[in-house]
């Protein structure tokens, strides 16, 4: 398993919390596992997920994910991908 750096650690529970999982935890979540799709070791999340995420991140990190962004397939891709584009939107501000 990967090591989840501080910022993925603290995404990856902003994913449990407001997505509700219950049978995973934060620190069980891989940093480059497939966070949507029916793969065994992806987190098998749908796009009412993807609405769900995208205003937790914006809640907790005044991020605003669009629906009609074209790079919404990289940016959910992984727990890994979503932290990199939080922290390079950070820092874009």
């Amino acid at each position: 398993m990967n090591e989840q750096s501080d910022l993925e650690r603290d995404v990856a529970q902003l994913l449990v919390t407001s997505l509700d999982l219950e049978d995973v935890s934060a620190a069980e979540i891989e940093p480059n596992a497939p966070l949507f799709g029916p793969e065994a070791d992806s987190l098998g999340l749908d796009s009412i997920d993807a609405l769900e995420i995208a205003l937790a991140v914006n809640q907790a990190y005044g991020i605003e994910l669009r629906a009609d962004d074209e790079a919404n397939s990289r940016i959910f891709a992984t727990l890994r991908s979503l932290s990199a584009h939080i922290e390079r939107e950070r820092a874009a501000a």
